[in-house]
């Protein structure tokens, strides 16, 4: 074997721990390997390790997660997550993380996500219908904030926009936890024939493996074990590991391959993602039973000189590997330079059940794929459980101004306020579809040339998380399937981005636990299964972790868009319900960090049976005409509910029949699986809630040209528009 083309230098224990590998690690890699790697094969081993690319630290906890329904096709393991949505189609859809490129190079490392998350969705054979994001910044007040938010948003703009996928929905709050590690979570869906579905599994002595799509260069190296590691001081030095994407190539390679899918042509397609042509070609060997021999010489590459290490551990964006059947080459390749991408056999599959990696004639990587693949670590790491909070008393509650002030308030905070200026700059009607747009609880993207629709929806709540994990991992769940029942669809799946900190911290992992088994218990409750989702950890700088933040992105099935509803309150006369139960919890509200100055408190309880009893009620009544508008209540409970109905129908309201709550609870408190709604008769919908075991109240009546929230406690929507509509747009404009 060559040792000049393969290593650079010798490989020490040293060399491993600067490739963030463990001496225990290094000494299993001896014991596969039977002998020193050489620098190649240890970059190798380093990226298909990495926390990002293996989930040691969390697979022993996501195996736990329901992934089966009646409607899931595929669950985790592939590219992306497969559910039914009936007629032949199915939707499919995933999303992941680019939080540390994202804080190094907000532009490229939000702009790369989107590319990444697109690709895991049309590798499998859909066709890309909408993006969301999740988006977690610092205080506003620090430094980098503006900075980081206006390129990140500019990122996933300039990259989705050109692509030509409307982004749809999402959401973005902003904490001090997140001033040295932002959090940019990409999701894609896509909807996909039922019957061409396309697999990573590659397998055939002799059949070509094919690389398409861009060169190949030096960007995005080691990109995956920079993500899979704490920050420090020194960090923005990191900036060559970040990835440049291009979405016009994007958007060439998306056409090119749903239209080599309409033929016969492809064994098995895989994106080039995190580690790029290494974990590519490993994963689509491992899961065929395969070995793979590659020509490097073959390898596309767009920088004169680079090394068999730089090859395979680039990161460079819009790239795919596929194996051919034998005498499909030239069909393929038509395809390929028709739309002006570059195509290249690189390679074939063996049956020696190793990688075999040449260059120049000469052999310079030879490893086992099934150990290097399935013998990655599998860490029980020790975890300590989050202790308890107590309950907040409302009563004993001073904030010194009235509920219509304090509303007030609360709309121009910085994560209740409008987000206007961020989803302006998304193109969100692009393919035309798009039914309902950014800013309600789901958006809607309508199933092409029929009457039925996709709901979709990013939700987290992490100061509930932080205060109890099992409860907020519950909540997030839970709030997702809220969201999705809020339009009138069905919830069918979910997929999950869990952001931690450092997970050898044992109250760090004390956090994932519970933020898992909270989500378990919801989605075996809501029958709402996990169908594909990433791990974020090491996302603390300096040793301050973020928020614990597991993302829920929920998807739901509309049969009838004529059924659809939106939050805005649809005109005056109109009755407005509270469906569910009111006792006023404080704990971990909003009211209670933004009014009150503290973040005290256990956060509400998530009653999973009502969920479910209150979802199925909502849900039945929209799609029977008894429900016309619906919002589900979360942040600033029901004060913050009326005033965006209020807002986004241009009506006021009038709610204020006495109440045996205390009024600052019954207002701003944000007890769970609660919606509220209006009906065109409120008798009947009363009845029918009473009939099926649901709480539902009268509140009063919408129109007018305020909330009256109270006796003597009113404001008008002039008002409460100008503190919501203003605060982020004066923000980026240097003005907050």
């Amino acid at each position: 074997m060559s040792t000049a083309l393969a290593n650079q230098q010798p490989v020490t224990p040293e060399v491993a721990r600067e490739h963030g590998l463990s001496a225990a690690e290094y000494d299993l890699i001896l014991d596969i390997m039977g002998r020193e790697p050489n620098l190649l094969e240890l970059g190798i081993f380093s990226v298909m390790w990495s926390e990002h690319c293996s989930y040691k630290s969390s697979k022993k906890w996501l195996k736990t997660l329901p992934t089966k329904g009646s409607q899931v096709i595929k669950g985790p393991g592939e590219n992306a997550g497969v559910v039914d949505i009936g007629e032949g189609l199915t939707a499919i859809f995933k999303m992941e993380s680019h939080n540390h490129p994202s804080f190094i190079e907000p532009y490229q490392g939000a702009a790369t996500g989107v590319g990444g998350i697109l690709r895991d969705v049309f590798t499998m054979g859909a066709r890309p219908v909408a993006n969301l994001n999740a988006l977690r910044f610092g205080a506003p007040e620090h430094p980098k904030t503006r900075h980081l938010l206006a390129g990140v948003v500019a990122g996933i703009g300039g990259y989705g926009n050109c692509v030509g996928v409307p982004t749809v929905g999402g959401e973005v709050n902003f904490d001090a936890r997140y001033n040295g590690n932002i959090l940019v979570n990409a999701m894609t869906v896509g909807i996909a024939p039922a019957d061409r579905i396309f697999y990573s599994a590659a397998a055939g002595v002799g059949k070509p493996v094919v690389y398409v799509g861009s060169k190949t260069g030096r960007d995005g190296i080691h990109g995956a074990t920079m993500a899979s590691a704490e920050f420090d001081d020194d960090s923005e030095e990191k900036r060559p590991t970040v990835q440049v994407g291009d979405p016009f190539t994007e958007k060439l390679l998306i056409e090119a391959c749903l239209e080599l899918m309409a033929t016969d042509a492809i064994v098995a397609i895989q994106d080039m993602g995190a580690a790029g042509l290494t974990s590519s070609s490993f994963e689509m060997a491992s899961k065929g039973g395969s070995g793979v021999e590659l020509d490097l010489d073959k390898v596309p590459c767009r920088e004169d000189g680079m090394t068999p290490y730089e090859m395979m551990l680039s990161e460079s964006q819009e790239r795919m590997l596929m194996v051919l059947q034998p005498g499909k080459e030239d069909l393929a390749r038509g395809i390929f330079e028709k739309w002006d991408l570059d195509f290249a056999i690189i390679g074939r599959l063996t049956d020696s059940g190793r990688m075999v990696l040449k260059m120049h004639g000469q052999r310079v990587g030879d490893l086992p794929i099934d150990p290097l693949a399935e013998a990655s670590p599998e860490y029980d790491r020790p975890w300590q459980p989050t202790p308890p909070r107590g309950d907040v008393d409302a009563a004993s509650l001073k904030a010194g101004i009235g509920a219509a002030e304090a509303l007030k308030r609360l709309m121009a905070t910085p994560d209740l306020c409008s987000k206007r200026w961020v989803w302006e700059q998304y193109d969100h009607m692009v393919m035309a579809d798009t039914v309902a747009r950014p800013g309600g609880d789901a958006a809607v993207v309508r199933i092409h040339e029929s009457n039925r629709g996709l709901a979709m929806a990013s939700d987290c709540t992490p100061r509930y998380c932080e205060a109890d994990p099992e409860r907020g991992g519950a909540q997030a769940v839970a709030e997702s399937w809220r969201n999705i029942t809020a339009v009138g669809a069905t919830p069918l799946a979910v997929t999950d981005n869990m952001n931690f900190g450092n997970p050898e911290r044992p109250e760090i992992m004390g956090q994932f636990v519970g933020c898992i088994a909270g989500m378990k218990a919801a989605c075996e409750a809501l029958d709402y299964p996990v169908v594909s989702g990433n791990v974020s950890l090491y996302n603390e700088t300096n040793g301050q972790a973020i928020l614990p933040t597991p993302v829920i992105g929920g998807v739901g099935l509309i049969d009838d868009l004529d059924r659809l509803v939106g939050a805005a309150l649809p005109g005056p006369d109109q009755a407005i319900v509270l469906i569910g139960e009111t006792r006023g919890h404080l704990g971990a509200s909003i009211y209670l960090r933004d009014i009150e100055g503290n973040d005290a408190g256990a956060p509400p309880p998530v009653d999973l049976a009502a969920e479910r009893r209150h979802g199925d009620f909502v849900r039945a009544q929209i799609r029977a005409g008894g429900i016309s508008a619906c919002h589900d209540l979360s942040d600033g409970g029901l004060a913050v509910g009326l005033a965006e109905m209020a807002l986004a129908g241009g009506c006021g309201a009038d709610i204020s029949a006495a109440q045996n709550t205390p009024e600052t609870a019954w207002l701003f408190g944000e007890d769970q699986a609660r919606y509220l709604v209006t009906s065109p008769d409120a008798e009947a919908l009363l009845a029918a809630a009473g009939d099926a075991g649901v709480p539902a109240v009268l509140l009063g009546r919408s129109g007018g040209d305020r909330l009256i929230l109270a006796a003597g406690e009113a404001i008008s929507l002039a008002e409460l528009r100008r503190a919501h509509d203003n605060w982020l747009g004066d923000y980026m404009a240097g003005q907050g």
